[in-house]
């Protein structure tokens, strides 16, 4: 065994793995592309069943998140805190919407979407789009989102970047939103970016 390390030796050591682990997580958190090439074209199909274009996109500023029905976690997790972050917006909130985009579109059908993004802890007026699997690995590389089936059988989970792009009225990426930040501080985020334009 080779010598113990001194207090501030261990102190040292601590402060650089600490560092490291903010960098990675720094890292997956943020989209990795530049700003101009975050987003584009798209075609899916609404939980109506309607299809859709990147043109759903335009006219108000609209947080764009992938996730899936079955997610365990994070997906609710997010979309509860989009939720409470656009109840603070106060009349901002006739501005701002969340698209809700499937990387599991087996699964995740149009009444599938309708019925889980119900739920009154979401986002009031989320849009759900699905899509064949094709169209959800185009738009999934437009926004560079990965995502990756785990396990078989009808259980399955999905794993996949959670990332909250902010798109502005013309239908470009603004900003990430930091969804991990309290509620008060998502919807801070937000007005920013509306106040900047």
């Amino acid at each position: 065994m080779g010598p113990s390390l001194s207090l501030w030796e261990r102190c040292r050591v601590g402060v650089i793995l600490a560092l490291a682990l903010a960098l990675a997580v720094a890292a997956c958190a943020k989209p990795s592309a530049p700003a101009e090439q975050i987003g584009g074209p798209f075609r899916l199909v609404d939980q109506n069943g309607a299809s859709v274009d990147q043109s759903i996109l335009k006219g108000k500023w609209t947080a764009v998140y992938f996730g899936y029905t079955f997610c365990p976690d994070v997906c609710p997790t997010t979309l509860t805190a989009l939720g409470q972050a656009q109840a603070k917006l106060g009349p901002r909130t006739r501005d701002f919407r969340v698209v809700f985009i499937t990387v599991d579109p087996a699964r995740d059908s149009p009444l599938q979407l309708k019925t889980y993004l119900a739920s009154p802890a979401f986002p009031t007026g989320t849009e759900g789009l699905t899509g064949t699997p094709d169209q959800i690995a185009a738009v999934a590389r437009a926004y560079h989102v990965y995502y990756r089936k785990d396990g078989g059988g009808a259980g399955y989970s999905v794993d996949h970047t959670s990332v909250a792009y902010l798109m502005d009225p013309r239908g470009a990426f603004s900003r990430p939103i930091d969804t991990t930040a309290p509620p008060a501080q998502m919807a801070a985020q937000i007005s920013r970016a509306m106040d900047q334009g």
